[in-house]
């Protein structure tokens, strides 16, 4: 899990929508996209998530599977996240206070290690191993919320949408291995063909006020016009 890429396209659903890989299966060692949960469902799946660029994992759901005690944990939307590996440093710590025992970085105490990879890490070079730090977990299914919104997004895909009437004629035009630029020409056709609508809209508005306009006469006309002129300008005096 440390050395796998998320939240790159999955290949195997190249062209449908939110086909991030965002969650790994413990089983087939992989990571997948929420259209491959069919084939995983009965898998132990965990969710990574994305914080601050950097992929995280609730405190949580990673507790069942390991000890993560010293791992500085922070908090975003309301549930606590670990980083899954350690982040690059653009300058060493210098100051004194507690830094993680594998990477250097500076953190608050008590805790001794600034991401999961950094712990395993230690562990490994000081230890031997993991064994007495994992945990028993036959069963580790997503959260119901997550199921949710990955049924969501297949039903999504199903429907007849403007972007998905406009992306039939490209995708198909198009060879296996362009699927990239099949893509960007549909998000290209779908901001046209709104910028069409929207200037067909306004144009439609601006001919039912020209239509309705009040006739008002010459002198009327006239006595507004006047009414908006500025005063005379003064010009500031000479010396």
């Amino acid at each position: 899990m440390l050395r796998e890429k998320f939240f790159n396209a999955c290949l195997i659903h190249e062209t449908a929508r939110k086909n991030e890989k965002n969650i790994f299966c413990l089983d087939c060692y992989t990571s997948i996209c929420p259209h491959c949960l069919s084939l995983h469902h009965s898998h132990r799946l965990l969710q990574i998530r994305r914080y601050v660029y950097h992929d995280v994992i609730r405190l949580d759901d990673l507790e069942k599977l390991i000890d993560c005690n010293f791992v500085q944990s922070y908090t975003t939307n309301n549930a606590k996240v670990v980083f899954l590996n350690h982040r690059p440093q653009s300058r060493p710590f210098r100051g004194s206070g507690n830094i993680c025992y594998t990477c250097e970085r500076s953190l608050q105490d008590p805790y001794l290690f600034c991401s999961l990879a950094c712990k395993v890490q230690h562990l490994v070079r000081k230890e031997g191993g993991l064994s007495k730090y994992l945990h028993d977990c036959e069963f580790l299914p997503l959260p119901e919320r997550v199921k949710a919104e990955c049924s969501f997004c297949e039903l999504d895909d199903g429907q007849m949408t403007p972007d998905s009437i406009l992306e039939s004629p490209v995708l198909f035009g198009t060879s296996s291995g362009s699927g990239a630029s099949g893509i960007v020409g549909c998000r290209t056709l779908a901001c046209t063909a709104t910028t069409e609508f929207v200037k067909k809209k306004r144009s439609s508005v601006l001919g039912l006020k020209t239509a309705f306009r009040p006739i008002c006469s010459p002198a009327i006309e006239m006595a507004v016009h006047l009414n908006r002129r500025k005063g005379i300008p003064h010009r500031s005096p000479l010396y």
